[in-house]
């Protein structure tokens, strides 16, 4: 969980998904839209990944456990969550809060 919680506070938004994802690149896709420049850790391609996956499974309580995103070094969720955010109007604000966007 400490690799998680390190990576999670190194920029404004960050992404952990696999890189076979198709909603870990949706939920990308979004934030870019959005203007924000997320960092993507994908897990099946870091040497820690699996440690890293078992870490946010037990954070979550679900399997598979991406994409998992973080705004501002704290929890924001999963695909569901963040859908939910941008639809109720929420996503955008979150972002400025944490200067990932400017707009």
């Amino acid at each position: 969980m400490e690799q998680v919680t390190k990576l999670a506070g190194q920029r404004a938004v960050v992404i952990f998904g696999m890189s076979s994802c198709c909603m870990c690149h949706t939920v990308t896709s979004l934030l870019r839209d959005l203007g924000a420049n997320p960092m993507v850790v994908e897990l099946d391609e870091d040497p820690r990944g699996k440690e890293m996956e078992k870490a946010l499974v037990r954070l979550l309580g679900r399997n598979p456990a991406v994409p998992v995103v973080f705004i501002g070094g704290r929890l924001a969720g999963c695909t569901d969550k963040v859908m939910s955010l941008h639809l109720g109007g929420k996503l955008v604000p979150l972002l400025r809060n944490a200067g990932a966007v400017w707009v």
